[in-house]
């Protein structure tokens, strides 16, 4: 019974910054909406 909703937790982990679309760095926050090297 390790099949469903406990298992879905684990998806979205470490994927607080992806590339930012101006710097290029992996810096930009989604959450926040703003890069952390460029602003």
């Amino acid at each position: 019974m390790t099949k469903g909703t406990p298992s879905f937790g684990k998806m979205n982990r470490g994927k607080t910054h992806i590339r930012c679309p101006r710097c290029g760095r992996h810096s930009y926050n989604v959450v926040k909406g703003y890069c952390a090297a460029c602003g």
